[in-house]
């Protein structure tokens, strides 16, 4: 198989990387929702459902670092475009069986590229605050099971992980 008729868009002919042109692309309304996972010890479990003095709403400022991550994915990601977002919304579910959080992020525009590295983005970077803020009290956390599990729109359609 030539680099010409590879899966993988982001690179020409030659195997060079490249962001890819997006131009003559339909304006389509385009959304895409991503989760993962932070598990942790059972006291720091409790210290993120009530809060503490130390650190406060530490979900309410992970879901602030999410919308901000999914507005800034194109200066993380070398060959992601730009893109002027319509919608971000962040999620938390508590896990208490499970002492988790969820977290589930969903990204809109209407352009001629999709968003599922926005919402994939948005659900690391309120992980990552979730670590960031709780490190103190865990330092064993763990950041699991990222994965999209839906996108909406633009030629190739529909996805909707299984």
């Amino acid at each position: 198989m030539s680099m010409s008729d590879s899966p993988l868009t982001h690179f020409d002919a030659s195997g060079q990387a490249h962001m890819v042109d997006v131009g003559a692309k339909a304006q389509t309304h385009r959304i895409a929702i991503a989760q993962g996972r932070i598990s942790m010890q059972p006291a720091t479990f409790e210290l993120v459902r009530h809060g503490s003095p130390k650190k406060g709403d530490v979900l309410g400022v992970a879901r602030l670092a999410g919308i901000m991550g999914a507005k800034r994915t194109a200066d993380l990601i070398p060959l992601c475009h730009p893109i002027a977002l319509t919608r971000v919304t962040v999620e938390f579910e508590l896990l208490e069986a499970e002492q988790a959080v969820l977290c589930r992020a969903s990204a809109e525009t209407v352009g001629p590229t999709g968003v599922e590295m926005e919402a994939l983005t948005a659900v690391n970077c309120a992980l990552l605050t979730i670590y960031d803020m709780c490190k103190a009290a865990d330092r064993g956390m763990v950041i699991s099971d990222l994965r999209l599990l839906e996108k909406h729109g633009g030629k190739s359609g529909s996805f909707v992980s299984p």
